[in-house]
């Protein structure tokens, strides 16, 4: 459940902790390739709004509004917070939604009521258009925890279709936060996709360990799979830890290597940096942004976990510096090498003494491609599975040639997700090169000339 007011210790714990300091209105918003999204949700009971990154960002959902089973809302928490977040993030141009709903310790009985009935989901309609237009906001975030198959489900429909056509008819975005995976989810009807922009899909509190990468990419292809097209597919990442519910930043501050695991030790178990990346370089391929919960809770510095979302999304800042030509080295300082400085295609790409000659001289291109003795760097039948071996075969300008460079000096084939690497982690000559999941080792980090 991404809403866990579950300590008054987590709160306090929370509200100490900033991500790594931005000068509000001194940024724009994260430009992100193919308009990827990376959501990240502002507690109303924890965080500061001058220690967001809003140049690393693209949506901020303020959480939470709760609902009367009247269809009015309740006050909402620390407005004078919410007006400073719309006005930072405005300045620098994030979107900013208000998030309805939260886990509220599983009592969903407000969202029951108010949506069974054509009246009080008028009224609950109008009361969330009312705090839109006087907050300045741009959209909603619903997260009613859960609507259930059979009635609900369609009332929550009904629901979903009455407030989009409200917002949409002023411009504003309708998004919601649904659970992982499961017969719950069959409370979110289809016709709800075409319904919101997007959907926040809580892939975590699940899996084994904690919102592991199979676990969490399991759970987005379950909504494509359901029919969720796959810009609307955003994937929710935790900030947090299970079963300990501490917070990435206080795992980072008891021992900074955390950031580069998945579990502590002592068996806490969150989401680290590698991780993080990993599983934005599948969105960047197959989905249509990353959700955190929750920025309060994230590390500063080059610990950040914003930040490594937003540098992978990027490439670091870009694509391969293009048009340079020179060698790219890799493991033990060993050469990118086209096997016997043959032109054929489908001639082998290893790794080899560096020695100068044309088989390791390369051109990155401004198109993504990575080129020598006149064809292209290429991922043999286009594969995507690990193990598919990488070639040198004629430019064709397919996905199979695409090489976008990684602040963490990983090379990624965008279609595929996965990484240059040089197999079973050797540095010997005659190493063949292939795709693997990137994790950034020794194996996978290039020079590029």
């Amino acid at each position: 459940m991404k809403i866990l007011r579950i300590a008054t210790a987590l709160a306090v714990a929370a509200t100490g902790t900033a991500v790594a300091l931005a000068a509000p209105g001194a940024a724009q918003a994260a430009v992100l390739p193919n308009g990827f999204k990376s959501v990240g949700y502002m507690p109303s009971w924890a965080g500061s709004v001058t220690s967001v990154q809003y140049s690393k960002l693209t949506h901020i959902n303020y959480s939470f509004a709760l609902p009367n089973a009247n269809g009015t809302l309740q006050p909402i928490e620390n407005t004078a917070k919410l007006q400073q977040l719309v006005t930072l993030g405005h300045q620098s141009n994030v979107k900013v939604s208000i998030a309805i709903g939260g886990w509220n310790d599983g009592n969903d009985s407000a969202f029951e009521s108010l949506a069974a009935a054509a009246g009080t989901r008028t009224t609950f309609v109008n009361s969330v258009m009312s705090v839109v237009r006087q907050y300045g906001l741009d959209g909603v975030d619903m997260d009613w925890e859960y609507p259930d198959p059979g009635a609900s489900a369609t009332n929550y429909t009904a629901l979903m279709g009455q407030l989009s056509t409200a917002l949409r008819t002023e411009g504003k975005l309708l998004t919601a936060a649904v659970v992982s995976e499961g017969g719950t989810a069959e409370g979110v009807q289809p016709a709800v996709f075409g319904h919101v922009d997007w959907l926040n899909i809580m892939a975590y509190d699940g899996g084994s360990p904690h919102a592991n990468y199979d676990w969490s990419i399991n759970a987005a292809n379950f909504w494509k799979n359901r029919g969720l097209p796959k810009a609307k597919t955003v994937l929710g990442v935790p900030f947090y830890s299970r079963p300990g519910y501490l917070t990435y930043a206080q795992l980072v501050a008891q021992d900074p290597a955390n950031a580069n695991r998945d579990c502590t030790p002592s068996g806490e178990c969150y989401n680290g940096q590698p991780t993080v990346r990993r599983k934005t370089q599948w969105a960047m391929a197959n989905a249509g942004g990353i959700m955190n919960w929750e920025l309060s809770q994230d590390a500063t510095g080059a610990n950040s976990l914003v930040s490594a979302i937003y540098e992978t999304a990027t490439g670091g800042g870009g694509n391969p510096p293009a048009g340079r030509t020179g060698r790219i080295t890799g493991i033990a300082g060993k050469c990118v090498d086209v096997a016997s400085a043959s032109s054929a295609n489908g001639t082998a790409v290893q790794l080899y003494d560096c020695n100068g000659t044309s088989a390791q001289n390369w051109t990155v291109g401004t198109d993504r491609t990575i080129r020598a003795l006149g064809k292209c760097l290429d991922v043999a039948a286009a594969g995507t599975a690990n193990g598919s071996l990488v070639q040198i075969y004629d430019c064709n300008g397919t996905g199979a040639q695409q090489w976008q460079a990684q602040s963490d000096g990983t090379l990624r084939n965008p279609v595929s997700g996965r990484c240059l690497d040089a197999s079973n982690n050797s540095s010997a000559n005659g190493t063949r090169l292939h795709l693997w999941d990137c994790f950034a080792g020794a194996n996978q980090r290039w020079v590029l000339p």
